[in-house]
């Protein structure tokens, strides 16, 4: 009886070790989240910060705005009519999140958690023609939104929770290692369970990094959206024509120059034999 009772002693404080581990290593992984939306510049961006063990696992620039319609009654009291409340993400937003290897997600909640933006991002492997190339993007969104709040809603019908949410999205693909930026509006279509609805979310100013993050609070090497890439090659174009333009004109110059210097100082030999005379 005595071995028994020292061998489940053991295994009791075996059991309490292991529950006081497991509790360290969650107080240890514990991500940290931070709003610093007071750091940028852009009144309507706001900058979202994860952070685990102390390094910065996610990072998240951008302003969103959400065109959501709903129903209200028409003057008669029998008819429907359709309204449009046009819903911001405002600074000082409440911000959680989580990361991983290979899934990451970003939870914004704002006035008053009537309104919360989901985003969810895989990392990826493809098979190539030149091998094995990662890549993530972001695979789903989820917008809450409460039709019952006041300052965007006014007397919506049947006024409540909804939740809109993407269907086999894959946007902002990114190679691995690399930062998404783009200046440019984009539009994400979102199906609403308000009946007959589609909500459309506009991000614009975006510079997201949802993994592989190096140096605390800085992203890595940008990886620019092709509109962005598709305008700054029509900004620069005028000015590399005009520079091949000038090149061409200054060497036209230049050949123009040095032929009529090379015919001015060569010997014009007389074709008629009787001009021989007054050579010499």
């Amino acid at each position: 009886m005595d071995l028994r009772g020292r061998a489940f002693l053991s295994v009791h404080r075996l059991r309490i070790l292991l529950m006081l581990f497991h509790t360290m290593a969650q107080i240890m992984a514990e991500q940290e989240v931070e709003n610093l939306s007071g750091l940028s510049t852009n009144p309507e961006k706001d900058i979202f910060v994860v952070r685990e063990n102390g390094t910065t696992c996610l990072m998240a620039e951008f302003a969103a705005k959400f065109i959501v319609p709903y129903d209200v009654w028409a003057s008669n009291y029998v008819d429907l009519i359709t309204e449009q409340a046009d819903i911001a993400l405002t600074r000082g937003a409440e911000v959680n999140g989580r990361c991983g290897s290979s899934e990451s997600e970003l939870q914004v909640f704002w006035v008053d958690r009537a309104y919360a933006l989901k985003m969810l991002f895989l990392k990826e492997s493809h098979n190539t023609s030149k091998g094995s190339e990662a890549t993530w993007r972001l695979s789903k969104v989820q917008f809450v939104y409460d039709s019952t709040e006041k300052t965007h809603f006014k007397d919506a019908v049947s006024a409540g929770k909804h939740t809109a949410n993407s269907h086999h999205l894959s946007a902002l693909v990114t190679p691995a290692g690399k930062s998404y930026e783009c200046q440019a509006q984009q539009t994400i279509s979102l199906a609403s369970s308000d009946p007959q609805k589609t909500v459309t979310m506009i991000l614009s100013a975006v510079h997201i990094q949802p993994f592989d993050i190096i140096s605390d609070f800085v992203f890595s090497e940008e990886h620019k959206c092709p509109v962005d890439e598709r305008e700054q090659l029509e900004e620069t174009l005028p000015l590399i024509l005009g520079l091949i333009l000038g090149l061409v004109i200054v060497v036209t110059l230049v050949i123009y120059h040095i032929h009529h210097k090379m015919t001015a100082n060569q010997v014009q030999i007389p074709r008629d034999r009787s001009e021989y005379k007054h050579m010499g």
